[in-house]
């Protein structure tokens, strides 16, 4: 076996290369090493000077010296025992009790430090008529910082309303060339109206807050959703059912409804509740909500609706005839719709009278319905008079126990025959 010397200048050469690589990593080490925390840096190294005596008399001597210059605390003692100080008394902030406690542990030679001091809780006037004094002055100053800012959001919220409105229009003025329904444009146009605001106001905070992002201001929307939902439960359930009920419902703006004890004209219907014109003029504001979950009859849905009324006759008088005329003098009648048929039934047989069911088909709208009942009942009574057919008084049966009134009775009766009267 050959052992080869290996020469003692490339020995040298790679302990200098070693040393190099050792030192450029105890930099790099240094530099990528964590910051010293600037109190354990001032704990390490203190600042305050005992005069190099070490004793407890000293440090304690100095520290009730700088404690007292400060002003700040009363009732001030300080113990020092074998470098372990305790500071008790009064302070009048919880900052300055704080500092009390730093500035002893950078005394010099301080191992512990036991901090006593109780933080004075009395109320001053004038330092709180102080702090409220700076607070509004640094609010008047912010304002008058940020004035132009709010000037802008607010140029942007008045573009935003122009710029809802036009966009609004435009989009009915597209969808009316579409012959869509009435409800269904409100909704796209609301919808859009909306969706434009949005958009605004998260342009508005931008620019009046510029460390407000649109992505924060989700975040806070969406983190505030659920308190927001429980508190405006039921604005958001007129909300939703106003959109139900603008897409899909089957009324529209003009129909005439009836839900529950309300009668009226839908006059307009929005994204949280129906305006109802009633028959009297009354305007009823009706949450979306109860029209949705409640039971709603659309008195216009057709063009025509049946009307029935009940007519009498005379026990005396033929039922088929009477029949006849009564659908002779409803056929006349302008108001009734031709197409459909007349339907006049014998129903049952009343107190004094034979009813007949009459009904007809005329116009949907509730003034339609009155005006062509009216024609049609004064149309029944000309023709059955005309017709000599009897439409009868309710009859009444009287028994007198008393003879004499009974025959008063009868005298008063024969008198009201001599003189035409119907008794």
């Amino acid at each position: 076996m050959q052992i080869h010397h290996v020469p003692s200048r490339l020995i040298r050469d790679l302990a200098l290369l070693l040393g190099f690589v050792i030192v450029f990593a105890s930099r790099t080490f240094a530099q990528d090493a964590p910051l010293v925390d600037a109190d354990d840096k001032a704990e390490s190294q203190p600042t305050v000077e005992v005069e190099n005596v070490v004793e407890d008399s000293a440090i304690a001597s100095r520290l009730r010296r700088i404690f007292e210059s400060s002003g700040w605390y009363s009732d001030l003692e300080i113990d020092s025992d074998n470098g372990i100080v305790t500071v008790s008394g009064m302070a009048d902030t919880e900052e300055h009790r704080e500092w009390a406690g730093s500035t002893a542990r950078r005394t010099q030679d301080v191992i512990a430090v036991i901090n006593k001091l109780d933080v004075n809780s009395a109320v001053e006037l004038s330092s709180s008529k102080q702090v409220i004094g700076e607070s509004l002055n640094e609010l008047w100053r912010d304002l008058l910082v940020r004035s132009p800012l709010l000037i802008a959001a607010a140029i942007v919220l008045v573009v935003t309303a122009l710029l809802a409105k036009f966009v609004g229009w435009s989009i009915v003025r597209i969808l009316t060339n579409r012959k869509l329904r009435t409800s269904l444009k409100d909704l796209v146009y609301q919808l859009v109206s909306i969706a434009v605001w949005i958009v605004g106001v998260l342009t508005a905070t931008v620019v009046a807050f510029p460390g407000m992002t649109p992505s924060k201001a989700l975040t806070v929307l969406g983190l505030g959703s659920v308190a927001v939902g429980f508190a405006f439960k039921d604005i958001f359930e007129n909300f939703f059912a106003g959109i139900l009920i603008l897409w899909r419902y089957p009324f529209d703006r003009g129909d005439f409804i009836t839900c529950e004890d309300l009668t009226g004209r839908v006059e307009k219907i929005t994204i949280r509740n129906t305006l109802i014109r009633r028959l009297d003029g009354e305007l009823a504001v009706v949450p979306n909500a109860n029209l949705f979950k409640s039971t709603v009859d659309v008195l216009t849905n057709q063009p025509q609706r049946r009307v029935r009324i009940i007519c009498g006759v005379a026990y005396d008088e033929d039922v088929d005839k009477s029949r006849e005329v009564i659908r002779k003098a409803v056929q006349g009648c302008e108001s009734v719709e031709g197409v459909r048929t007349v339907e006049i039934f014998a129903q049952e047989f009343a107190s004094s009278s034979i009813n007949f069911e009459v009904a007809w088909w005329t116009g949907s709208k509730p003034l339609d319905i009155r005006r062509s009942r009216d024609e049609v009942i004064a149309a029944i009574k000309r023709e059955l008079d005309d017709a000599k057919i009897e439409i009868p008084f309710p009859y009444r049966t009287l028994v007198f126990k008393d003879p004499e009134a009974r025959i008063r009775l009868e005298e008063q009766s024969s008198a009201q025959e001599a003189t035409g009267q119907r008794p």
